[in-house]
């Protein structure tokens, strides 16, 4: 169980991480006119950001500390709502309510991203962000998005996590919101055990994006020693994240080149029936392709189609849909004079999502993970022996239910 990263783990990582070890600087830090200093997580930020076509980026611990850092160098916190997808991993969730901000949770279309047609209905004079996920590396809408937003004066955060390369309309993904969040765990795009990274063109949000995650310090310490006006914490990445993550960026487009034209082959080689259809892509050429989406007429069929697969519908799939997290949907939490408490959500509070995650199998193309509903399919390292035989066990599955 991993994303195409780790398949790709070869002599560059290791090239890195040895050039690394044998430096004996594994902090971030060190003296920069010192050549036994390698400087790989600030290389890694300065690749990224070109890559992504920004001007900053501040590699973190985690995915999920890119997007709490996130929240917090926008200002977002207590009375404050953010707007995010029910079909998110929970870390999308959990770090808004660590900023102690309320989610607000949005129904998704067939494209399994946010659906725009809710998004506006959920606004109210609380709101102050919109959290977009691109979920399996499926870009969101960002045209309707954008619209919404700039309607009502609220930031977008994005959530890249699942979708690191991925672009929309020529514009990679992460700059076209205020700022954009990505994962390095091993299920990602991007694999380096952990790790996560924030990108942005706005100098004053990088500034403190960099000084949250690192104590109150001002971008790579170089100056005065902290800004002097912002509380931070030690979320940073070490050098030997940063060497991994460095060689596998270096990789990416040649990753998700194989990525698109292995999805093409296995969606050309489906014959489906009228009703069933592949899930809504909102940018063709720019989508990742690490998971192809089948939606059935009715529950029944996706859930016995699943079952020959060895898999489950993606109502299922565990801390990715909003119902299936114990900890938000029965969580409660005061108020602002601490008297009534309200829930985050409940099951059923998204009927539209649940319907769709309910019709909905996941087949891997490039992230294998039980956990998301996508333990069946190929990986991005599969010949097209393998890919035949795949596809052809997902036709009897079709044709017998």
């Amino acid at each position: 169980m991993a994303g195409p990263g780790a398949y790709f783990f070869g002599e560059e990582e290791r090239n890195e991480v040895m050039d690394v070890l044998s430096s004996g600087h594994l902090s971030r830090y060190g003296d920069v006119n010192d050549p036994g200093f390698k400087r790989k997580v600030y290389t890694f930020e300065q690749e990224f950001s070109r890559y992504c076509g920004v001007k900053y980026a501040v590699a973190t611990n985690s995915g999920t500390a890119a997007l709490l850092i996130s929240l917090l160098a926008l200002g977002i916190g207590n009375g404050d709502e953010v707007l995010v997808p029910g079909y998110t991993y929970v870390a999308s969730i959990s770090s808004i309510i660590h900023t102690r901000a309320t989610p607000v949770l949005v129904e998704i279309d067939e494209s399994l991203t946010i659906d725009p047609n809710d998004l506006e209905s959920k606004i109210t004079d609380k709101t102050k962000a919109i959290m977009v996920v691109h979920m399996l590396g499926n870009p969101c809408n960002m045209d309707e998005i954008e619209k919404i937003a700039a309607k009502h004066n609220l930031f977008i955060i994005e959530d890249g996590c699942q979708a690191a390369g991925a672009s929309y309309k020529g514009k990679k993904i992460g700059s076209i919101g205020s700022m954009g969040a990505f994962s390095l765990n091993r299920y990602k795009n991007l694999a380096a055990g952990d790790g996560g990274i924030i990108v942005t063109n706005d100098k004053g949000l990088y500034e403190r994006a960099f000084a949250i995650h690192d104590q109150g310090h001002v971008p790579n310490r170089i100056g005065k020693d902290a800004t002097g006006s912002v509380i931070g914490l030690n979320l940073k990445m070490n050098e030997l994240t940063g060497a991994v993550a460095l060689a596998q960026l270096r990789k990416l487009d040649g990753m998700l080149g194989i990525l698109r034209n292995k999805k093409v082959m296995i969606k050309n080689m489906l014959t489906i029936s009228s009703n069933i259809k592949f899930r809504q892509i909102n940018d063709k050429d720019g989508e990742c392709a690490t998971i192809l989406t089948l939606i059935f007429d009715t529950p029944e069929r996706a859930e016995n189609v699943a079952g020959e697969l060895g898999v489950k519908s993606l109502l299922h799939s565990g801390w990715h849909v909003y119902r299936n997290m114990s900890q938000i949907v029965g969580h409660k939490t005061p108020t602002d004079d601490w008297s009534e408490p309200t829930r985050y959500a409940a099951p059923g509070s998204l009927p539209k999502t649940d319907g769709i995650l309910s019709r909905s199998v996941n087949i891997s193309i490039g992230v294998v993970d039980g956990g998301l509903g996508a333990g069946y399919g190929i990986n991005i390292l599969s010949s097209q022996d393998e890919i035949k035989q795949v596809t052809e066990k997902i036709l009897h599955a079709i044709a017998s239910n």
